[in-house]
């Protein structure tokens, strides 16, 4: 069976999840681009480095985000979202936006590859972090379908 996701479905799968893309389009070039994020009911979090993502986005800062939760072919969820690209250039948003992201992220990074204690000076670590793009996006339209067998 196919069908739409309601608000209430697509609430909780952009909160569940870290991982969606990010869409930007700019200089006749359409990009996407996997990034972790955090979701706080309004916005999602971001945080990069410079690149081709951020100069797209400075430039059009109409965007599109997707997540997807997939078991198989036949069954999966899906959450497509519209919003417009800002950038926490202040210090005080900067670390607001970072301790959102570290919030949803630290929890989940226990491997040696990602960080080596993961619960040690989760606060520097925030601040060492913020040395790149810290942006966040404000959805403003949001569409939701799903496949269940």
């Amino acid at each position: 069976m196919l069908g739409y996701l309601n608000k209430n479905q697509i609430e909780h799968l952009l909160y569940s999840l870290i991982i969606g893309r990010l869409g930007c389009h700019a200089h006749n070039k359409t990009y996407v681009v996997p990034i972790t994020y955090a979701y706080d009911g309004t916005y999602i979090y971001g945080h990069t480095k410079e690149g081709l993502k951020i100069e797209m986005m400075r430039k059009n800062p109409e965007v599109c985000f997707e997540v997807d939760a997939i078991e198989n072919m036949s069954n999966w969820r899906s959450v497509i979202a519209w919003g417009k690209f800002e950038e926490l250039k202040t210090p005080e948003k900067r670390e607001e936006g970072m301790l959102k992201l570290m919030d949803v992220v630290m929890p989940l990074m226990t491997g040696e590859t990602t960080i080596s204690n993961p619960m040690s000076d989760t606060h520097q670590k925030c601040i060492e972090a913020m040395k790149g793009v810290v942006y966040r996006v404000k959805l403003t339209e949001k569409t939701g379908r799903f496949e269940k067998t």
